[in-house]
């Protein structure tokens, strides 16, 4: 069993930026010698999540206008008149997508559907320079 751990580094463009991950991860495993086990992708932070979703105009546009109704980026919020960046939306969406995504090895690519991709979306209402830590645990 081997464990390895690595990064990557992503320039976002802020507020809703989605960031296909899927052929950087692919690499990773490939350099890495990994075969089968297990695949963590996790971004430090409060402000960014990692999920995954169909990587066309159509999904990521779709996402956007969910997140918006589910967290306003027009609205207060108590996180906003405390520390007056006003990201307080930005928090909130992080927090429902969530920092990790865990994904299955097999053969050394991750199990993904068809039009499955692992992304990084940037909640944050601004520009973010993101580290996106990667943790493989399997056969090598």
């Amino acid at each position: 069993m081997m464990v390895r751990h690595g990064s990557l580094q992503v320039e976002t463009a802020g507020h809703g930026h989605v960031y296909d991950l899927s052929s950087e991860v692919e690499k990773w495993l490939f350099m890495e010698r990994a075969k089968d086990g297990l695949l963590t992708v996790t971004v430090p932070g409060s402000t960014a999540a990692i999920t995954t979703i169909e990587f066309e105009s159509g999904a990521l546009q779709d996402l956007q206008e969910a997140l918006e109704r589910i967290a306003p980026s027009n609205r207060k919020y108590h996180h906003d008149r405390r520390w007056g960046d006003g990201n307080g939306f930005s928090h909130l969406r992080a927090a429902l997508l969530g920092p990790s995504l865990s994904v299955p090895v097999a053969s050394g690519r991750p199990v993904l559907g068809t039009w499955q991709q692992v992304v990084l979306v940037e909640c944050d209402n601004r520009p973010r320079s993101r580290r996106v830590a990667l943790c493989f645990v399997g056969e090598g």
